[in-house]
């Protein structure tokens, strides 16, 4: 028996659509995630949804993409229209997670703000530092981030671990830290419109 949904996601929300999925009961759903590394390559992002729509073609009733545009510059989106799949609105995850309205408004206090995200926390070291090399060559650091101001960590959970984290890597970029707590509700709301229609 088909089940109902497939949702492609990136693999950097992972923890969160599992968390979400059992806040709102949703069984009839199976998340497969792409690597959280195409975070570093947005424009390989289209070809590797592509090729998961295509390699589950048939097997479920409706397909999802819980990706936003994350940088791909509107290339996500010629593809999921040749296929008629719809994806998580906005222009890249830290909008979701932060809610739409709360992001515009941090966007408009700071232009110049770096986001983290509980993902992007725990695995800082291998994606930014070591993922832009900046690890072998520090002189990136301020080609990279000199036109920043501030790191905004939008939280999942209130974990003061990687607070404590996050405000290292604040430190070691030399920006401002900033902290906002949002949890799981903003995903949980861009999801259901799609989700719940067939549960």
């Amino acid at each position: 028996m088909k089940k109902k949904i497939l949702v492609i996601a990136c693999g950097a929300i992972a923890r969160e659509l599992v968390r979400v999925s059992r806040l709102n009961e949703w069984q009839h759903i199976e998340f497969q995630c792409l690597p959280p590394e195409l975070h570093n390559r947005p424009e390989q992002i289209p070809a590797a949804v592509r090729a998961k729509i295509k390699s589950q073609a048939g097997d479920f009733e409706k397909t999802f993409v819980a990706y936003a545009d994350c940088g791909t510059g509107g290339e996500l989106d010629k593809v999921l229209d040749e296929f008629g799949i719809e994806r998580i609105a906005g222009a890249h995850c830290y909008e979701f997670y932060a809610g739409s309205n709360n992001f515009k408004a941090l966007a408009n206090d700071e232009p110049g703000s770096f986001y983290l995200t509980d993902f992007l926390v725990r695995h800082f070291d291998r994606l930014v530092i070591k993922g832009l090399a900046m690890d072998r060559l520090p002189q990136l650091i301020p080609v990279y981030f000199g036109n920043y101001q501030r790191l905004v960590y939008l939280a999942q959970t209130g974990s003061q671990e990687l607070q404590g984290l996050a405000k290292q890597y604040a430190e070691f970029l030399q920006l401002e830290y900033c902290y906002k707590f949002f949890g799981d509700d903003p995903l949980s709301e861009c999801l259901k419109p799609a989700l719940e229609n067939q549960a």
